[in-house]
């Protein structure tokens, strides 16, 4: 036992939790309203998966957007894959939750930035119910309160 609550790692399951819980709601009923999601990820996590051609184009990070077309979406606990359109040619990809660097849902301006750590700051004693991969320490939630401004490019035209 630790002389210390970890609750980074605690926040950390927390947040991964909850992109669980949303995705397995997308994956049974389809996107509600004008919601859509950001997903970046780490495109060198050794469990994630994606095209060859992907990993060349992507060689840190990968921002994908879950919006208006998307299949075979399939939520585990460990991560979650999904097949998405790249310029008409549908890729499968699979993304565990320990990639994840940010998860963005615009239309309601919610956030999650997930802090990343070199595995030496990493003390962190797994068991059953937790992933072996490493996990940050910080995890940062973010929700604000401003609204967009929206600018119509009509007003710039001649």
């Amino acid at each position: 036992m630790s002389d210390t609550i970890d609750y980074g790692n605690l926040m950390h399951r927390a947040m991964r939790g909850l992109i669980k819980d949303v995705l397995s709601s997308i994956a049974k009923d389809g996107l509600p309203g004008d919601h859509h999601f950001f997903i970046t990820f780490d495109t060198l996590h050794p469990d994630v998966q994606i095209a060859d051609w992907l990993a060349e184009r992507y060689p840190d990070e990968m921002t994908v957007v879950v919006q208006h077309w998307f299949d075979n979406l399939d939520v585990t606990d460990e991560g979650f894959s999904i097949t998405l359109n790249f310029g008409d040619q549908p890729e499968p990809l699979y993304i565990p939750y320990a990639s994840l660097v940010t998860f963005v849902d615009p239309s309601v301006e919610f956030g999650l930035r997930f802090e990343t750590h070199s595995e030496d700051d990493d003390d962190f004693d797994s068991d059953d119910d937790v992933e072996e991969a490493p996990i940050s320490e910080n995890v940062e939630a973010v929700e604000t309160q401003q609204e967009a401004e929206i600018v119509s490019l009509d007003s710039f035209r001649k």
